[in-house]
């Protein structure tokens, strides 16, 4: 007998979707609840938290003008946040389904517009933003090997091919070996940054504050919509865990309390930090250095200095692994509704979705050979927060026109429609700013529409193409071991 797999909608059968030899069996769509609130602490936090705050914090600073004004717009982008994630938390119990702002956009302004925000974030975003980070990764592993100058090229990105590698076997392997990865890491960086923190209260008890002043704060609007951009963009991945609902144990209490958990404790960290660094280093040496935390531990830890580096490591390390887990999950959501190929729904033997996660990391290994793949993540920047601009508008949208979904919490709207008004703020300041580089970004994202209507749209798409995606698809389940559930 093959064992039942359950949804609220669905029954599936097969063989192949067994658990783990050491772990109980448990109902699920193919991919199964094994996170626990821990677990989902450590994947926002690990995704949020990556290299800027150890190495360039800059941008923020550089736009306000003065070291107060830096510190109380880190404050507000960290509120922003969580204005956002608390709309999200009620998105994420009433659709419970993988794939966060492409599932709420699905159900609400249809497959059209849901494709749109799907091809841009599988084939730019997620992978480029992927293989960025492996590059700072590689960088700083091999920095005490290059002390006088910049690691070789060619070595480093080998290295983040290796990174990028190692954590897609750990994430075809065990959805519980990747957690493990993202736990570990996640406490490393928090540690090196308590570090940081602990450094600049004892500074701050010596009377270190002779930096913190408004003097020079700008006043003007675009700066200051600059700076919040940059502070946002900080706090990016706030919604990562709505990504991978389906395997969260009991979502309805969990994901509201790993999110108000995970953005208190991210705010609270980095303007702490933030204050630590200015007790001891000017605002001048701030702009003026490429890595902060580096030279503010060479000014106070001496010979632990050291340290800094394989701490940022550490922490780029943890941010590749929850962008490979959670982007894994868009990819498995696409193609369940039916707009990717249909191989990137299978699970493997193992209940982890071993397909996408292969697609995710092969397009990030690709983007590595890309020249300048910098530039290319900041022509659709601004699409990121468009997204979510649009996610939220589906709650007061889905307020109107399902007012009978089951809302375990139920947001005021005022929140949604704040959020909405500052999300148009941000993105059309820089849009302004920098309009060459939002037209790029604009016809990026406009390469979405001829291949929904040659590939998705009924009346207009290509005929003939069946059978080689059910070859191509054959031949993935027999290298992957991987199967899709069947409908009954």
């Amino acid at each position: 007998m093959s064992p039942k797999i359950k949804s609220e909608d669905t029954e599936c059968d097969t063989e192949a979707l067994k658990p783990e030899p050491d772990q109980p069996e448990e109902k699920g769509t193919g991919l199964e609840a094994k996170m626990s609130l821990l677990n989902g602490i450590t994947v926002i936090v690990g995704s949020i938290i990556g290299s800027g705050i150890f190495v360039s914090p800059t941008g923020v600073l550089k736009y306000t003008g003065s070291v107060n004004a830096s510190l109380l717009v880190w404050i507000i982008s960290g509120v922003f946040s969580m204005v956002g994630a608390y709309c999200y938390a009620e998105l994420g119990t009433m659709i419970r389904k993988s794939g966060a702002d492409y599932a709420y956009i699905m159900e609400t302004f249809g497959p059209f517009a849901a494709f749109i925000r799907l091809w841009i974030e599988c084939m730019i975003v997620r992978p480029c933003s992927q293989a960025i980070v492996a590059l700072t990764f590689s960088v700083y592993v091999l920095k005490p090997i290059f002390p006088e100058c910049d690691p070789p090229e060619d070595a480093t990105r080998l290295l983040a091919a290796c990174c990028i590698l190692l954590l897609t076997f750990v994430n075809c392997w065990s959805v519980r070996a990747a957690t493990r990865v993202q736990d570990w890491f996640t406490y490393a960086k928090l540690l090196a940054l308590f570090i940081i923190i602990a450094a600049g209260a004892y500074q701050l008890c010596r009377g270190k504050v002779e930096h913190f002043t408004f003097e020079g704060t700008t006043d003007d609007v675009t700066s200051i919509a600059l700076s919040f951009y940059s502070g946002l963009f900080a706090y990016n991945g706030w919604n990562y865990l709505n990504f991978i609902i389906e395997e969260l144990k009991d979502p309805v209490k969990n994901l509201p309390r790993a999110i108000a958990i995970s953005c208190t404790l991210v705010t609270v960290v980095y303007t702490f930090t933030n204050i630590a660094f200015y007790t001891t280093l000017s605002p001048t040496e701030v702009l003026g250095s490429a890595a902060v935390a580096v030279t503010f531990a060479e000014r106070l830890f001496g010979w632990f200095a050291l340290s800094i580096p394989l701490f940022v490591a550490a922490s780029t390390f943890g941010a590749v692994n929850g962008v490979l887990l959670t982007s894994s999950r868009l990819f498995y959501a696409g193609a369940a509704q039916g707009q990717l190929p249909g191989m990137l729904t299978m699970v493997s033997a193992r209940a982890t979705p071993a397909p996408a996660v292969l697609a995710v990391a092969l397009l990030s290994l690709l983007y590595l050979t890309v020249s300048d793949i910098y530039a290319l993540i900041n022509y659709v920047g601004f699409a990121t927060w468009l997204s979510i601009g649009a996610a939220v508008v589906c709650l007061p949208v889905l307020r109107y026109t399902q007012p009978n979904l089951e809302r375990p919490i139920k947001v005021n709207l005022f929140f949604p429609i704040i959020y909405i008004i500052c999300t148009i703020l941000v993105v059309a300041v820089p849009a302004l700013a920098s309009p060459a580089e939002t037209g790029v970004g604009c016809l990026m994202i406009l390469t979405a529409v001829p291949v929904y209507l040659l590939l998705l749209e009924p009346r207009t798409r290509i005929r003939g193409l069946s059978s080689l995606t059910d070859a191509a698809t054959r031949l993935v389940q027999k290298l992957t071991l991987s199967v899709r559930p069947k409908m009954k």
